[in-house]
């Protein structure tokens, strides 16, 4: 079968030099990468990066959100079939977040070329821009440009911390690729992304694989606490409004709220804090934290919704900041990639994504699902981030049988 000629053409070692080869633009001392959004490094890594799908005889376009589709053709001109992520870092990231999706796709191009293998439709890896979100928030702006298009004015405003705007970095972006045809949202068959897991749940159960049902919904609020900034010396303890320990002492509510809701499930971190006047010596007036909470369930996310002020301190302000539902993945495409993981013969389980990613974006746009490999210790977003070598070609691998099974769908 095509599909296994293919699996068997995907080779570890081309995809362990092409990640080394990424990791050469915006690296760090320590094994870190400093590769932003849309950044001089960026810029390379997606130079090289369309220079490798040319030798592969691949087309290449990008659109006004600076996505990079590479296209493998097919016998048709059938709505195509894509993979792909992100190869934009944190400030200091490991090597695989996002990246090990891309390199894999063009390793299972690299696999079709090599096999002569030509699929019913065309298969496409695309490189959705910016999601991280950490030189420019909110994250995931390529793939939810693409699906919504109407997003991208409202993006190009958005400013980095020295001041540029997005809408200027895409536009140095089309200059430096002039030469790319631009092309505007395309439907696509189905989309199936390969990511690291970044957590620990499939090294704890010593599976190389995870087929992704879904991602968890997502609730992010800011509070503000007020209180009364006076002195700490002469101030009694009884005359006090102290708005850091109104803030504190409501945590243990919300943290009780949230294991009601949900239980073992419970996801929720207090993340940002910033106190004022942020002195040693003055009771502080006003304290301000941050409040991220997940879960797979909307009605329990609606649920912590409509609990959360009874939580509050007297006078305090609660500011939603971002509502995601949760993402049920395409069943269909979960039974491809099941197909696809016993194809390599490895073990693999089912799993729900805890964070973010562009396939959660893209599951309004077509049939949609997530690949997971391991992470050594659950560590991301971090120089330390990790997948054994023959857990990141098992992934490559079942991409490559997934992504021909799909391409050959009528």
């Amino acid at each position: 079968m095509n599909t296994q000629r293919v699996i068997d053409a995907v080779s570890g070692a081309r995809l362990l030099q092409r990640l080394a080869q990424l990791a050469t633009y915006g690296g760090l001392e320590g094994g870190a990468m400093n590769r932003q959004a849309l950044s001089e490094h960026d810029f390379d890594a997606r130079a090289w990066l369309i220079g490798q799908a040319r030798q592969l005889g691949c087309r290449v376009w990008t659109d006004p959100c600076a996505n990079l589709f590479i296209r493998y053709d097919g016998d048709s001109e059938l709505a195509p079939v894509m993979t792909g992520s992100h190869i934009d870092t944190q400030p200091s990231g490991g090597r695989l977040d996002g990246c090990y999706g891309v390199m894999a796709g063009l390793e299972c191009l690299q696999a079709l070329a090599a096999t002569g293998v030509r699929t019913r439709r065309p298969i496409e890896l695309v490189v959705w821009t910016n999601e991280e979100g950490s030189r420019f928030s909110p994250g995931a702006m390529g793939s939810s440009a693409y699906v919504d298009p109407t997003r991208l004015a409202g993006y190009r405003r958005c400013q980095d911390a020295d001041g540029v705007s997005f809408g200027q970095a895409l536009d140095a972006h089309a200059h430096r690729f002039a030469h790319l045809p631009l092309r505007s949202t395309v439907q696509a068959h189905a989309f199936v992304e390969l990511h690291i897991e970044q957590g620990p749940v499939l090294e704890q159960a010593g599976n190389p694989l995870g087929v992704v049902s879904g991602i968890q919904g997502v609730r992010w609020y800011q509070v503000r606490c007020h209180g009364a900034p006076a002195h700490a010396g002469t101030t009694p303890m009884p005359l006090r409004r102290d708005a850091l320990l109104a803030a504190t002492a409501c945590l243990v509510r919300i943290d009780a709220l949230a294991q009601r809701l949900a239980g073992a499930d419970r996801r929720l971190t207090f993340g940002r804090w910033q106190v004022t006047p942020n002195s040693i010596n003055t009771i502080a007036g006003q304290a301000c934290f941050s409040i991220d909470f997940r879960h797979a369930d909307a009605a329990v996310l609606e649920a912590f919704d409509a609990e959360l002020v009874t939580c509050l301190p007297e006078g305090a302000e609660l500011e939603p900041l971002f509502s995601h539902a949760p993402t049920a993945f395409d069943p269909a495409v979960i039974d491809v990639l099941e197909q696809a993981c016993a194809a390599t013969g490895m073990a693999s389980q089912s799993i729900r994504s805890g964070a973010f990613h562009d396939a959660m974006y893209l599951a309004s746009h077509c049939p949609t699902a997530m690949l997971f490999v391991p992470s050594r210790d659950g560590v991301s977003h971090n120089p330390l981030e990790h997948t054994e070598p023959q857990h990141l070609l098992a992934g490559a691998r079942a991409l490559a049988w997934s992504l021909v099974q799909l391409a050959d769908q009528a």
